[in-house]
Order: C-alpha cells, then sequence, then structure tokens
C-alpha cells in the first residue's frame, strides 16, 4: 500500500523539479507586478500575495511591485465629502484630490503592503514615482465626443499624468541590495505639481524601462477571453488590434492589453493579464507547464 505522505512529499519534489529551468532561466532577471483589485482588501490574500513575492526574490529573481488603491480612494474622498468624476475611467482629480490619492497611495497602502512583504520574510521598501526622480510625469491629455454634434472635445482631468521618463536606477540599487521595491503611482512633473498616475499604465512603463522578464498585471478576472467566453492563453500585439476592432475585448481590458502591448514593445519580455483573486496565480503562470492567464509578446509565433 502507497503511503499518502509520500505521495504528497513526492509530488512537492515534482513540483519544484518542474519549476527549476524557470528559476535558472530568470535568475537576475526582473518581474514587474502590478497588485491592485479586490485581493487588495482580502487580508488572506494580501498573505499569499507577498508570500510570492518573497519566494520570487529567494530564488534569484528580483521582483519589484507597484500597487493601485482606486476603491480605496474612492473611500476615503467619500468619507472627505469629496465628489468623484470619470472620464474614461480615470479619475478627474483636482488640487485637494490630488493631495487626498497622495496620502491614500503613499502613506496607508504603500506601508500596509511594505508590512506584508517584510512579515513574509521579506525586505520591502515602500516609495513613489517621486522618490530619486525615478518617474517624471506628464499631464494626461483626453478627448470625449459630443453625443450630438459628434465633436471631439478637449477635458481637463486635472492632475492625472503618465509617465514620461523612468530612471531605473533606484530599482537596481534597491535590488542589488536584496530589497523588493514597492511602488505607489504618485509622480512629479516637470512643472513640480504631484500627478497621480493609473497604476496599471505606471507598472508598464517600469516594465519596459527595465527590460523586465515579465509583467504581471493582477486583475478581477481569469484572463482576456474569446467571444465564446473562453481563456486565450496566448496573445500578440496584432491578436490585440485585431480583437478591439471586432468587440472581442471591450471595456476596462482595453487598456489593460495597451499597456501590456506598449511594456513589450519597449522591452518587456512579456506580459501577463491574470487574476489575482487565485491563490499563487503568479506562480502557477510561470513556474509550471500548466500556466494560467493570458500571456502577451512581441514574438512571432
Amino acid at each position: 500500500m502507497t503511503d499518502p505522505t509520500h505521495e504528497r512529499m513526492l509530488a512537492k519534489a515534482e513540483t519544484l523539479i518542474e519549476a527549476l529551468p524557470y528559476f535558472q532561466r530568470y535568475a537576475g532577471r526582473s518581474f514587474v507586478v502590478k497588485y491592485g483589485g479586490h485581493a487588495m482588501g482580502d487580508p488572506e490574500a494580501a498573505q499569499d500575495f507577498a508570500e510570492d513575492i518573497v519566494l520570487l526574490k529567494a530564488v534569484g529573481i528580483n521582483p519589484v511591485v507597484v500597487h493601485g488603491g482606486g476603491p480605496q480612494i474612492g473611500a476615503m474622498l467619500k468619507k472627505l465629502g469629496v465628489e468623484s468624476q470619470f472620464v474614461d475611467g480615470l479619475r478627474v482629480t483636482d488640487k485637494e484630490t490630488a493631495t487626498i490619492a497622495e496620502m491614500v497611495l503613499s502613506g496607508a497602502i504603500n506601508k500596509e503592503l511594505v508590512s506584508w512583504v517584510n512579515q513574509a520574510g521579506g525586505k520591502a521598501i515602500g516609495i513613489s514615482g517621486k522618490d530619486g526622480k525615478m518617474v517624471v510625469a506628464e499631464k494626461v491629455t483626453r478627448t470625449v465626443k459630443d453625443p450630438d454634434s459628434q465633436i471631439e472635445q478637449a477635458v481637463d482631468l486635472g492632475f492625472v499624468g503618465e509617465p514620461k521618463f523612468v530612471d531605473t536606477t533606484i530599482l537596481e540599487t534597491a535590488s542589488k541590495a536584496g530589497m523588493i521595491p514597492i511602488i505607489a503611482p504618485i509622480a512629479a512633473g516637470e512643472d513640480g505639481h504631484t500627478y497621480n498616475i493609473n497604476a496599471d499604465t505606471m507598472a508598464g512603463a517600469i516594465a519596459a524601462a527595465l527590460g523586465a522578464a515579465r509583467l504581471f498585471l493582477l486583475t478581477d478576472v481569469a484572463g482576456v477571453l474569446d467571444k465564446q467566453g473562453q481563456l486565450m492563453t496566448d496573445l500578440r500585439p496584432a491578436d490585440v488590434a485585431r480583437m478591439r476592432a471586432d468587440g472581442t475585448i471591450s471595456g476596462g481590458m482595453i487598456p489593460k492589453l495597451e499597456t501590456c502591448v506598449h511594456a513589450v514593445e519597449g522591452g518587456c519580455e512579456a506580459a501577463v493579464v491574470l487574476d489575482g483573486r487565485v491563490p499563487h496565480a503568479m506562480l502557477l503562470e510561470f513556474f509550471t507547464s500548466r500556466g494560467a492567464g493570458t500571456l502577451i509578446s512581441a514574438g512571432e509565433r
């Protein structure tokens, strides 16, 4: 009769052997992880995420975490009685809102994630794009079409920005020192103003600048689904353009995939959209042959 305990231990050993080629191939490379969504509000999920990040560091990979915080910002604005408006999914950010966003992102959320990673055995350092002039922001410009006249009109989103330039010095220095950077998506512009940046966009720009092996966008969906609702595991930029044109992808998935495309075309090896609610989804995607989520890469099939 086979010993069940022995079988379980053997299965664990086989999993490690399966992961070995990935450890060897990506030792010393960077993984940029955008962490957000509903998983941020779940202590058990946060602990799992922190353990995954520490494991990556332990096997020689350099993780860099960029976190969001839209729901938390919204809750604080509501608590303070500040109304919010959105255009194309971006919060219109006046001076007061920008100050509150920085307080929530660079303060409460950033330090909470630092604590989770430290408790899991890592050495996390919390920063924003302002630190070391890591990210220089520029003001986002958007246009909307008037439903009556169909004329494009410019919309002022206030202090909403996007990365204009990324200096990776502080990230590389921290990683070489054994630390794990946890980044709030806040940066200063050349005009001296503070800008709130979409976390997906920030993560994509950093992944491209680092020439990262992977960009992981942890979301609240399984990945990119086709018109039959089936998961698509492997896409190229041309596929993304086609799927957007025929309506296969829509809504919030469009900017996420645009971020992935810009990252891989800018120097990141591949980007992955996957469900951050699934325990250890990032490890399943990368360190097993089965994978999880949708991988976007620029190479030819």
